[in-house]
């Protein structure tokens, strides 16, 4: 597989924005963070394949704020590929964790963080709630975010 992060620059960061409503529905909500942290594009045999961006917490704890892999790409182990290649970097930079939250509602991505090797550390209740619109999946609505860890040392 040959798989590239490349670090996106933070004028060309809108460009992305349809690859990040993939993860994240509230353009608002993405709006809040677009500007923060490092966002890199995922390219998979020279094909675009998603987008992940991480957020500084603090010194050192960065936030997976959001990861988005193209339908196509699915199910192809990219998407664990793409972290660890992630996690690789932040380690060698000293980060000494990450976290990432996700709806209760998305039972696909809770499944594939603890794949992943993350394990879930807090519920932050009534989080999708504020939402303008309510979020569905699989039959339930998003209501809170289940926030997972992962140690990097």
């Amino acid at each position: 597989m040959k798989l590239l992060l490349s670090p996106v620059r933070l004028e060309n960061r809108r460009d992305y924005l349809p690859l990040l409503l993939i993860a994240d529905e509230s353009e608002d909500a993405v709006n809040s963070y677009i500007d923060e942290g490092e966002m890199f594009s995922i390219h998979y045999n020279d094909h675009m394949a998603g987008v992940i961006l991480f957020t500084p917490v603090n010194k050192g704890t960065l936030e997976l704020k959001n990861f988005a892999i193209v339908p196509e790409f699915r199910g192809k182990g990219l998407g664990k590929a793409a972290i660890n290649e992630a996690l690789s970097l932040y380690k060698k930079r000293n980060v000494k964790q990450i976290i990432v939250g996700t709806a209760n509602s998305s039972i696909d991505n809770i499944a594939f963080y603890q794949k992943a090797g993350f394990r879930m550390n807090e519920i932050k209740r009534d989080f999708f709630s504020e939402y303008t619109e309510p979020i569905y999946e699989n039959g339930i609505r998003a209501l809170d975010m289940v926030m997972f860890e992962k140690k990097l040392i």
